[in-house]
């Protein structure tokens, strides 16, 4: 997952960006909430842990502005010292979808953000085989078909085409394609993403006369969807 994280306190953000990097996760570490909303509006993530008790605004009131101007349901896992029941209900009336109370714990910290993954993404990451209609994608052997016959695809072709189609629906900015396609610290140019987008859409016929539309959201990334006969026409 691509987390953005709120914490002020130096030592506790490289020891929680330690942990999710060990765990496979990407991190990307914010100490002002101002930092992480101006982000938050040309990146995407897939989780935001946020303390509460950080300069400036507080990590409740960046929550709010989260679901206040984010459209897609990214889930948000408080992390902070407060510990009472009004400051938990508050948190999660707010829009929280889990709260913990430091000093945390790395194997239950992960185990949640994990729980949080399985429930908000809609294709479980463990199927071997997965069903668009007239795209069908062998995770067992990295392949895809369309209408039944093997699509030829590199092997960047192959993983940026998963990505997006188990993000269907979902804004992705180019640096969170890059990071889940090219690896967590990529230093290629966003032209890579731009040129193999084109060659899948292609490949894959992600057009309107076959139903899906893959646009490119002008200085933000790209969102594929699926879109009915009547609009594709």
């Amino acid at each position: 997952m691509r987390i953005a994280l709120l914490e002020d306190e130096q030592d506790q953000a490289d020891l929680v960006s330690t942990w999710l990097k060990a765990a496979g996760h990407s991190c990307h570490v914010y100490a002002l909430g101002k930092d992480l909303m101006r982000e938050a509006q040309r990146e995407t993530f897939d989780l935001f842990l946020l303390d509460w008790g950080v300069p400036g605004m507080s990590g409740a009131e960046v929550l709010v502005w989260i679901r206040a101007n984010i459209a897609d349901p990214v889930p948000v896992l408080f992390v902070t010292a407060r510990q009472r029941e009004e400051d938990i209900v508050h948190a999660l009336s707010s829009g929280a979808d889990d709260y913990m109370v430091k000093p945390l714990s790395k194997l239950e910290l992960l185990a949640r953000i994990s729980a949080l993954a399985r429930r908000t993404r809609a294709s479980p990451q463990g199927e071997e085989v997965l069903e668009y209609g007239r795209l069908t994608v062998d995770c067992r052997n990295r392949q895809v078909k369309l209408d039944g016959e093997n699509v030829a695809m590199t092997q960047k072709d192959y993983e940026l085409a998963v990505f997006l189609l188990r993000n269907v629906g979902r804004l992705l900015s180019r640096g969170h394609i890059l990071e889940a396609v090219w690896g967590q610290s990529a230093e290629i140019n966003t032209r890579t993403v731009d040129t193999h987008v084109s060659r899948i859409r292609g490949k894959l016929q992600l057009n309107p006369e076959h139903g899906w539309r893959l646009s490119a959201i002008y200085q933000h990334g790209y969102r594929l969807e699926r879109i009915a006969a009547a609009a594709a026409q």
